[in-house]
C-alpha cells in the first residue's frame, strides 16, 4: 500500500492568512510562477497588527474576502470554490513574528486517505528496496548539513511542515535566495491552490533540542538563522493541473518538484540566504541513468512517528527505478524509514567534482515507511529553475 509523502499538518485553527492562490505558466508552459510579494508589516491595522497593501486589498475584495476578518486573523474560509486559483500572482506578504515556537510546534502529522496499491503499474520498476534506517545528522545542523532547513506554511487543514534546501542561483553566484522543495509543499494541485504564510527556516533547531524542549524554546533557538518568507514560488504545470494528495491515484509524482525565492523577515545585513545558511547546492538536470548512480543520500525533517520533526535525518542507499505509468518519467527510489515531514527534502548524488549535487527531492513513499521515491529532474524542472532565477535577477 502506498501513499503520497504529504506535508505534515495540524487541525489547529488558522491565525493570519496572507497569500492569494494562483496558477500561471512560465517558459514552455511548464510551471506556475510567483511574482514578488509585498511586505505587510509596515504599520498596524486591526488585531493582526499589520497593514494590507492596496493592491492586495483590491485582489482580496475582488474575490469576496472580508478584509476586517482578514486583518484580525479570522479568515478561516478555505472553501474549495473560493480557494483563489485565478489570480496571476503568488502573494505571501511578511507578518513579523507570526511563526513562533508555539505555532510551529503545532505542525503535526494528519490522518491521511487510504492509499492505493501500485503493484499493477507499468514501466521499468526495480524490486522494492530493503528498508534503510534513517540516521540523525549530528548537530549543529548548519555545520554538518549547511543549507538544509524546514518549510512551514498554512493549509485548509492547519499548520504544515516540509523540508527543503538552498540551491545555487545562476543570477547571483554565492548569494542565492532560492530553496528547492516538493510541489505538494507549495501547491495543493488540481483540488486547490497555493498554500499560505510560507517560510523557510534554515538550520531549524540547529542544536538538536528534543521536541519537549523545543516547546519551551525561544524563537531564536528554534529559528537560529532567521525566518525567510517566500516572495516567489513555482512548481510544474503538471502538478498544478493534475496533482493531489490521494495516495498513488496521483499520477503526477514524477513532476512533484518546486522552487521558492525567499526574503528575510528581519534584515540580514545585506546577506543572502546562501551566506546565512552556510552554503547552496548545484542542481543536476541531466543526472546519469539511475542504474549508474552508486548511491543517493536523502535528508529531511521527518515529523511522523517514530520521529517528531525536531531533528535532521538522512538515509543513504543505491537507487532503483520506480515507474507509476509507462508514459511518465521513471522516479528514483531508495530504501528509507523517514516519515511524513521529510517531503521536499533534497536528494544528493556525487557530482563530477566529488561534491554533492541535488538530483531529486522526497515525493512519495509507503505507509508504514520503508522506502522513498523522488522525481528525476529534467527539462520541466530546469525551465522552472531558470525562470525563477531570471525573475529575481535584478534584485
Amino acid at each position: 500500500m502506498r501513499s503520497i509523502r504529504r506535508p505534515v499538518l495540524a487541525a489547529a485553527a488558522l491565525t493570519a492568512v496572507v497569500a492569494l492562490t494562483a496558477t500561471g505558466c512560465g517558459p514552455e508552459g511548464n510551471q506556475a510562477d510567483g511574482k514578488p510579494s509585498q511586505s505587510a508589516d509596515q504599520g498596524s491595522a486591526g488585531g493582526g497588527g499589520f497593514t494590507i497593501p492596496k493592491d492586495i486589498q483590491d485582489k482580496l475584495k475582488e474575490h469576496g474576502v472580508d478584509l476586517d476578518k482578514w486583518k484580525n486573523g479570522e479568515w478561516k474560509n478555505w472553501d474549495k470554490d473560493k480557494w483563489l486559483r485565478e489570480a496571476s500572482e503568488f502573494i505571501n506578504p511578511i507578518i513579523k513574528g507570526l511563526w513562533d515556537p508555539d505555532r510551529a510546534s503545532k505542525a503535526k502529522p494528519p490522518k491521511e486517505p487510504t492509499p492505493k496499491d501500485i503493484s499493477g503499474d507499468q514501466g521499468r520498476t526495480d524490486p522494492e528496496p530493503r528498508p534503510v534506517q534513517a540516521k540523525a545528522v549530528k548537530p549543529p545542523f548548519g555545520r554538518n548539513a549547511p543549507g538544509l532547513g524546514k518549510i512551514f506554511f498554512d493549509t485548509p487543514e492547519g499548520h504544515a511542515v516540509c523540508s527543503g534546501a538552498v540551491v545555487k542561483d545562476p543570477a547571483h553566484p554565492g548569494k542565492s535566495n532560492l530553496v528547492w522543495t516538493a510541489g505538494h509543499c507549495v501547491h495543493a494541485g488540481k483540488s486547490g491552490g497555493w498554500y499560505r504564510n510560507m517560510i523557510f527556516a534554515p538550520s531549524f533547531n540547529d542544536s538538536g533540542k528534543p521536541a519537549a524542549q523545543l516547546e519551551r524554546a525561544t524563537r531564536e533557538e528554534m529559528f537560529p538563522k532567521g525566518v525567510w518568507w517566500a516572495d516567489g514560488a513555482s512548481t510544474s504545470n503538471q502538478w498544478i493541473s493534475q496533482g493531489g494528495p490521494q495516495g498513488n491515484s496521483v499520477p503526477m509524482a514524477p513532476y512533484d518538484f518546486a522552487i521558492m525565492h525567499v526574503t528575510p523577515e528581519k534584515g540580514a545585513g545585506n546577506k543572502s540566504l546562501e551566506e546565512v545558511a552556510g552554503g547552496a547546492y548545484s542542481v543536476d538536470f541531466n543526472a546519469s541513468a539511475i542504474p549508474d548512480i552508486s548511491s543517493i543520500t536523502a535528508q529531511g525533517y521527518p515529523a511522523e512517528a517514530p520521529f517528531d520533526g525536531s531533528s535532521l535525518q538522512q538515509c543513504t542507499d543505491k537507487p532503483g527505478r520506480l515507474s507509476l505509468a509507462a508514459q511518465k518519467p521513471t522516479m528514483y527510489r531508495i530504501g528509507c524509514l523517514m516519515t511524513a515531514g521529510s517531503s521536499g527534502g533534497p536528494w544528493f548524488a556525487k557530482g563530477s567534482d566529488g561534491k554533492p549535487v541535488l538530483v531529486s527531492n522526497t515525493s512519495i513513499g509507503p505507509r508504514p515507511a520503508g522506502w522513498l521515491a523522488g522525481p528525476h529532474l529534467g527539462p520541466e524542472a530546469k525551465s522552472m529553475y531558470g525562470a525563477m532565477s531570471k525573475k529575481f535577477a535584478s534584485q
